[in-house]
């Protein structure tokens, strides 16, 4: 069985909605805090990646 590489979505806040992106077949829309020391947070449904523009390319 293949695993797929989760997604990482670059976005511009630090306060970010996941829904799964697949509209039916997503998750349940849930918000998602970007702790601004870290620069990004993990979905605990889909496990995307959610990077802070400004931290891109450091994370």
């Amino acid at each position: 069985m293949i695993t797929q590489t989760p997604e990482i979505k670059i976005v511009e806040a630090f306060r970010v909605a996941c829904d799964g992106s697949e509209g039916a077949l997503g998750h349940p829309r849930v918000w998602l805090q970007i702790p601004n020391d870290l620069g990004w947070v993990v979905c605990p449904y889909c496990d995307a990646k959610m990077v802070n523009k400004g931290f891109e390319g450091k994370v």
